[in-house]
């Protein structure tokens, strides 16, 4: 069956979109809003669960938002390098941080707290957890950030601004479809922990 989608222009820069970010930062309110552009896809987090060549292969057309990707930056510079547009999408560090710290024992943070962190568990004196939360939200801002400054095709976009972001996004990439609806969801609350405006 053929792609329904629109082929690139042969003038387009790149074929593909990687949402890079920390997690807890509005990635899942922004996926909602791209779902109703119709020229490109969006998924969230689609391909976590792949190992190998298939974990990075988005197909042209594509908006993949996912704070895991920021583990894999080597691979990406490697196997899709300057192909891809990318975003960082960015929230104030001590809010990411603290909403962090209201799901410490789940996800990303349990697995940087228990196992990256190695044996905090145990060991005394042991850093706070929100202090592990803010270890985190540094190293995976820092991690982006270098990445970011190789990349030839490049975008931040910041949560406290996500309106006037996901505007810059559609004029950058040619964005088609309900905006309207689009930015509709960028008033609601997705995947919010408890004291959280966004997630």
């Amino acid at each position: 069956m053929s792609d329904p989608r629109p082929a690139p222009a042969a003038s387009a820069r790149f074929d593909r979109i990687l949402v890079l970010c920390t997690g807890r930062c509005g990635s899942t309110t922004l996926a909602r809003a791209c779902a109703h552009l119709e020229n490109w896809s969006v998924a969230h987090e689609s391909r976590s669960h792949l190992t190998g060549p298939a974990r990075l292969d988005f197909p042209p057309r594509h908006i993949e938002i996912d704070n895991r990707l920021s583990w894999f930056l080597g691979r990406i510079a490697r196997d899709i390098g300057d192909a891809a547009g990318y975003v960082h999408l960015r929230r104030e560090p001590e809010a990411v941080a603290q909403s962090f710290a209201r799901r410490a024992n789940q996800g990303i943070l349990r697995a940087y707290r228990q196992d990256i962190l190695t044996h905090t568990r145990w060991r005394q004196p042991k850093s706070s957890l929100i202090a592990q939360c803010r270890d985190h939200v540094d190293t995976v801002t820092a991690n982006i950030e270098a990445f970011m400054a190789t990349r030839q095709h490049r975008l931040t976009i910041h949560l406290e601004e996500i309106e006037t972001g996901f505007d810059r996004l559609c004029d950058w990439i040619d964005a088609r479809g309900d905006l309207d609806a689009a930015r509709a969801e960028l008033a609601r609350r997705h995947n919010a922990s408890t004291g959280d405006p966004a997630a």
